[in-house]
């Protein structure tokens, strides 16, 4: 008999590429449950399986684990992948073709430019709103008790870097008190003058106050959360000088599984998805 290597080739290639595919199966697909960022979730749908990364600012990140396991319940054979960071490094790793399927900012601002480069497709919608606060030490050793404290001279603090949504919304705030009487003007400088490191986004900076490295930083309310709060305490920012972030949230133009991402946006819009982000600390898209 006539022996044809390529041919036994071919079967054995075969074979180990069927093989491959039943292990990945009996792995869910290939993902690794060893990964942080990701989270098991959904099945059911029609036409629709597999999995989805989500793009999304980092002040989401609680809130959008629960999210996904909440998403999961309902639907335990779709996958969902995170990528936190700050809102404009999201955009930029979108830009630079990194895959991703769903698109949320901590502004709108950011998800503008996300859609003036065609990265986002369909309608984009504002699921939630935060506001900001200042963090400090439990041991407070600036002695920082209200926002006028901020401009004490010999104060450390950390603030996210411009272009990133809460570090403009920080220098905005700034900005409101400068203008009242209150606080005189110089007000901004001053603080400004005081700030020894500019974060990437916001975890850095509630970082940086829960190490003690920081005398005061200004956060978003949502991102001192239980645990936070065993070294960090809040002081309010007074509405006539605080600024809310509006969050916005979009399927990507170049998402490899449109139809999962669309589902994982209507789940985070819906009355469910919704209610977990007013336990996590976020105020209503309408309020």
């Amino acid at each position: 008999m006539p022996h044809h290597p390529g041919r036994y080739a071919g079967i054995a290639a075969t074979m180990i590429a069927a093989l491959a595919g039943v292990m990945l199966a009996a792995c869910g697909g290939g993902g690794n449950s060893s990964n942080p960022n990701e989270t098991g979730t959904a099945a059911g749908t029609p036409g629709i399986s597999g999995s989805i990364t989500v793009y999304a600012a980092s002040s989401l990140t609680t809130a959008f684990y629960k999210e996904a396991a909440s998403f999961q319940q309902a639907h335990p054979d779709w996958r969902v992948n995170f990528n936190f960071a700050g809102s404009p490094t999201l955009v930029t790793q979108l830009d630079q073709g990194a895959p991703g399927d769903v698109l949320a900012t901590a502004d709108e601002k950011n998800m503008k430019s996300a859609s003036d480069k065609q990265l986002v497709t369909g309608d984009v919608k504002i699921f939630a709103k935060n506001r900001l606060v200042i963090a400090v030490p439990k041991s407070n050793p600036g002695n920082v008790n209200t926002p006028a404290d901020l401009a004490k001279r010999g104060l450390r603090i950390v603030l996210a870097q411009e272009g990133v949504p809460v570090g403009d919304y920080s220098r905005e705030s700034l900005s409101k008190m400068e203008s009242d009487p209150a606080y005189g003007a110089g007000f901004r400088d001053n603080v400004l003058k005081n700030v020894v490191s500019d974060e990437s986004n916001v975890k850095g900076v509630v970082s940086k106050v829960q190490l003690g490295e920081a005398d005061a930083g200004i956060v978003y309310k949502t991102d001192v959360t239980a645990g936070v709060g065993i070294d960090v305490t809040t002081i309010d920012i007074p509405d006539a000088f605080n600024v809310i972030a509006s969050y916005p949230i979009a399927v990507t133009a170049h998402s490899r599984n449109p139809g999962l991402a669309a589902e994982f946006v209507k789940f985070v819009l819906s009355k469910e998805g919704q209610q977990i982000l007013a336990e996590s600390g976020f105020m209503e898209a309408g309020s």
